[in-house]
């Protein structure tokens, strides 16, 4: 399972680079506005720390000619941006026309299995199911994971899914046991995966020990 970071700040994405196992960035206009600096300054240095790495940005357009107009002026910043587009009909509308121009498309705020079969249908090449804003209302966020994948093997969709919107490492960890494809994960949670309370005591022990063993070698 490839990991994304959710995050518009470059200091996050930095920290995740170091960890040798970041596959790309998701940002949002939200994720954007928490840094407090020009839209154009953000992304592009989003851009310069991941030149390699598929970087989803998001259009702030309702119709179709406004996200396309906004979806090109994004493609030109980098081969690596993906354009991420909501799921809404107008959307589809984009989204069809950006993959038959060759520039990757991510389908955003899906909640249902019916919204992500559009979404694969019209070929976008991601798709964002949001699962803890499902927990959040009461809605198990995972079942819609599970449904989605069953839908992707069914018929073969080339759309890679993006687990989005999680809360914590379980939501991780059950991605990953479905198939998911991807995902994308703020940097609190990447953060969360790398512990275990075990791991903290076995450690502690482990050099209070190696205090008492004498003529240590370095």
């Amino acid at each position: 399972m490839k990991f994304f970071i959710d995050t518009a700040d470059v200091n996050e994405i930095r920290e995740a680079k170091r960890l040798h196992f970041l596959d790309g960035v998701t940002t949002n206009p939200t994720l954007i506005a928490k840094v407090k600096k020009p839209f154009w300054d953000v992304v592009k240095s989003i851009l310069a720390e991941v030149p390699d790495k598929p970087v989803s940005l998001e259009v702030a357009s309702t119709d179709a000619e406004g996200m396309i107009k906004e979806g090109e002026k994004l493609a030109e910043l980098g081969k690596n941006v993906v354009i991420k587009i909501p799921m809404t009909p107008e959307g589809l509308k984009a989204v069809s026309y950006f993959e038959s121009k060759g520039i990757k498309t991510n389908v955003t705020l899906i909640f249902s299995p019916a919204q992500a079969l559009l979404a694969m249908k019209v070929g976008a090449s991601y798709i964002s199911p949001f699962v803890g804003r499902l927990d959040d209302i009461s809605h198990a966020g995972m079942d819609l994971i599970r449904q989605i994948k069953q839908i992707k093997d069914n018929y073969n969709f080339k759309s890679e899914i993006i687990v989005a919107s999680v809360r914590n490492p379980v939501h991780v960890i059950e991605s990953a046991m479905i198939g998911a494809d991807i995902a994308t994960i703020p940097y609190s949670v990447i953060a969360q995966l790398t512990k275990h309370p075990l791991t903290d005591i076995g450690l502690e022990r482990f050099l209070k020990d190696w205090e008492s063993v004498p003529e240590k070698p370095f």
